[in-house]
């Protein structure tokens, strides 16, 4: 060999480990709680769904973290005026946003795309129910002509929890909002790789390089300048926890989303960062079908409830650490300023009498009824307190078909209205941020407004007509007795079952640093 074909050679065969540890530095790799069947975060309220929509596309208003009490400000808007006694709102959009697509954002889009989002969200709904219209006067104007004034209408563009106001091109956004869409084009730091999804498997965002970040603010939860500093992020989705902490540890995988408790302290120990970044908590739920035998009779919902002890929920989900959760938890969250005891000694105090609950229930006019249980397998928080239901469900006698499958499964199952022998179902487990329970604003399970509610479609005009007063009450202490009678009369009603309040880590690497609070959200985010 001539010494100069052999200098070459070493000289690319030094250079490889060079390119790809350049290749590594500018893609992160992460692994997400579930698949991503739904690509639509209007269309649903999974939050593996809301994480998708929060890089692909942006909103109008950002929402500052837990420090600067979650308050909105201007994210794609350059700003607002209000006139007319409130009554009038104009939004302006800031100069330079464009859609993926390459056409430039226009109002008229955004018109359209918060209409579609008003049609779904519990805080949509009640701003569209006080807006007359919503008008694009030119291409950079959004108005507002409201019934009466609504001071709320930036905090509700902006609520970064379960459906958000995410703006699209109006070809997308005027399509049916009970109908997934699969056209996914935003405006956000991140494009999503079509052509590259593999179902079950791999999900792939490429840095939008026309996407102009805001100049001023400072970066805080989704408010502020979204700055990327990787050109590709991918998603991973794998199999079982094992595999998740196996492919962290080796560097195979920067971020882990949502690791299980028991894996915490091996992860500790390889030098795996593991803070908790939601400080709202996650409450956790098992929800009821309204629609059909047994849940649709009050009285069956409320004999149940006697047989929830959440600590025993908690204690399956996240272990004995009791930093990692906190019982009890009624329907607004400890942090939320509408937190209170109301109701709660419907819970039980002690073990449960099963043998009594058991009895409640066939006074209800419990019949045997089979009860279709749907159950996400590969979300292990959800799979172990559906375990613990199944069992309590046992206990006190009723008869459960417990079905088990993929989550992404559940997500798209659990919104069909048809009867549970055909395919429907009775009861799931799931969670929300704390965020999500605030206020009622946000609160979606707790709504009550039939057809048009969350699945499980409760019809409640007792709740309904509280939180329209919980909108108009003068000031914090009147809101904090309309939570109180919104609380007392859930533990009646039951809209849902709380399990307990539980404090999610997520886990990175050490090299991995500007990770959020809140939940996965990918801008900001850096290697060292």
């Amino acid at each position: 060999m001539k010494r100069r074909t052999f200098l070459a050679g070493s000289a690319a065969g030094l250079a490889l480990p060079s390119i790809a540890l350049a290749q590594k530095q500018r893609v992160l790799k992460f692994i997400p709680q579930s698949d991503l069947p739904v690509l639509d975060p209007i269309w649903t309220t999974a939050y593996v769904t809301r994480n998708h929509g929060y890089m692909v596309f942006d909103t109008l208003y950002g929402q500052a973290g837990v420090k600067n009490g979650f308050k909105a400000e201007p994210q794609m808007v350059a700003g607002h005026t209000v006139e007319s006694d409130g009554k009038v709102w104009k939004l302006t959009l800031r100069d330079g946003l464009v859609f993926h697509s390459g056409d430039k954002v226009l109002a008229r889009d955004c018109v359209a795309s918060v209409k579609r989002w008003g049609a779904r969200d519990a805080f949509g709904q009640a701003l569209m129910r006080r807006t007359d219209e919503i008008s694009a006067p030119d291409d950079k104007t959004i108005m507002f002509r409201l019934k009466e004034p609504f001071a709320l209408l930036p905090d509700a563009l902006c609520h970064a929890a379960s459906n958000m106001c995410a703006m699209m091109p109006q070809h997308i956004a005027e399509t049916d909002p009970f109908k997934a869409f699969t056209e996914v084009i935003g405006s956000g730091p991140f494009r999503f790789s079509a052509k590259e999804r593999v179902p079950g498997s791999l999900f792939v965002y490429e840095r939008f390089d026309q996407y102009k970040p805001r100049e001023s603010g400072v970066a805080d939860f989704t408010a502020g300048p979204k700055i990327v500093h990787f050109d590709r992020v991918e998603w991973h989705v794998q199999p079982d926890p094992a595999t998740k902490a196996a492919t962290l540890q080796s560097g195979e995988m920067d971020w882990w989303e949502n690791p299980t408790a028991d894996l915490l302290p091996l992860l500790r120990r390889q030098g795996i960062q593991t803070p908790i970044t939601d400080h709202t908590g996650t409450p956790f739920m098992l929800r009821p079908n309204f629609l059909y035998p047994p849940f649709d009779k009050p009285e069956v919902r409320h004999a149940l409830i006697g047989a929830i002890d959440q600590r025993e929920f908690m204690i399956a989900a996240q272990g004995d650490d009791k930093t990692l959760w906190s019982v009890p938890c009624g329907f607004f969250p400890p942090a939320s300023p509408l937190a209170s005891n109301a109701g709660m000694n419907a819970l039980p105090t002690g073990k449960p009498d099963y043998a009594a609950v058991k009895r409640a229930l066939e006074k209800a006019g419990y019949k045997g009824e089979k009860i279709v249980f749907i159950v996400g397998t590969d979300q292990p928080v959800l799979y172990a307190l559906s375990n613990v239901a199944l069992d309590v469900l046992k206990r006190v006698g009723m008869n459960v078909d417990y079905q088990t499958t993929d989550w992404g499964t559940v997500v798209q199952r659990r919104a069909l209205t048809k009867p549970p022998a055909e395919g429907g179902w009775n009861l799931f487990c799931t969670g929300f941020s704390g965020l999500d329970f605030f206020t009622p604003a946000s609160h979606l399970p707790l709504r009550g407004n039939g057809k048009g509610a969350w699945f499980g479609w409760p019809d409640d005009p007792k709740m309904e007509s509280l939180r329209d007063a919980w909108f108009n009450a003068p000031d914090l202490a009147a809101q904090k007795k309309i939570g109180a009678a919104m609380q007392t009369l859930a533990f009646q009603d039951v809209p849902y079952y709380p399990l307990g309040l539980a404090n999610l880590p997520t886990a990175f690497r050490k090299d991995i640093t500007g990770v959020p609070e809140g939940f996965a959200i990918f801008w900001n985010v850096r290697r060292i």
